[in-house]
């Protein structure tokens, strides 16, 4: 994969809850893929290859940080249990 680097700067007092470069680098690129997900521009698959994992690792890192992997609207919602009623009533005939 081809990289670009960019510099940041961060306080001082960072450092004093245990951040090194890596891990500023790691959360870094861990904040940005998440925002492309919940922005809905990437898949979790592709959010899992970015960041070297397996999808069901992505969707545990979601659990972790608060994100819902399944994030339906009020009306979403409501037309899946719709439609779920409307086929448990299907096979009782």
């Amino acid at each position: 994969m081809i990289e670009t680097t960019f510099s940041i700067r961060v306080p001082n007092s960072l450092l004093q809850y245990g951040y090194t470069q890596e891990k500023v680098q790691r959360r870094v690129l861990e904040w940005m893929i998440l925002s492309l997900y919940q922005e809905e521009r990437i898949s979790s698959g592709k959010a899992a290859h970015l960041l070297g994992i397996n999808r069901l690792e992505f969707i545990q890192l979601l659990q972790d940080k608060g994100f819902a992997y399944i994030d339906y609207s009020e009306a979403e919602l409501a037309q899946e249990f719709a439609a779920a009623e409307m086929l448990a009533a299907s096979k009782k005939v």
